[in-house]
């Protein structure tokens, strides 16, 4: 009888491991921007923004339903700024909601950055950042 019970619980482990990686899989997939690999991680010199992260900051917009509701944190975004230091688009990796991401975009959508370069030559890169919401 005991060997019947390890094989359920040992198949029920294997089934449980095989749908946990194809919805990992599945949803990971969606976090990336077609031509995802085209963007270096690291670079000679990573993307910086024109006028310091200050100038983000001073960009920001605190939603009124955020501030209305006392929500503060962080937005974590991954910046897709390419050889001219424009960014082409604004992924968020772990957002606190009521309005504080799409501000966070928009500030970072309006900020001019400099190109990550590569020697002398100027590359795609990607760029990980986060915005503090505090009040």
């Amino acid at each position: 009888m005991e060997e019947k019970f390890s094989f359920k619980v040992l198949y029920i482990a294997i089934i449980s491991l095989a749908l946990l990686f194809s919805f990992i899989n599945s949803t990971s997939a969606k976090n990336f921007m077609p031509g995802d690999d085209q963007y270096v991680l690291a670079a000679d010199k990573m993307p910086e923004p024109v006028g310091g992260p200050a100038a983000i900051v001073k960009k920001v917009v605190y939603p009124p339903i955020a501030r209305d509701t006392r929500i503060e944190g962080k937005v974590y975004m991954m910046i897709y700024i390419n050889e001219s230091g424009n960014v082409d688009d604004v992924k968020i990796v772990r957002g606190i909601g009521a309005g504080c991401d799409e501000a966070a975009i928009k500030a970072i959508k309006e900020t001019r950055f400099s190109p990550a370069m590569n020697g002398n030559t100027p590359v795609k890169a990607k760029l990980s950042f986060a915005v503090t919401f505090k009040l």
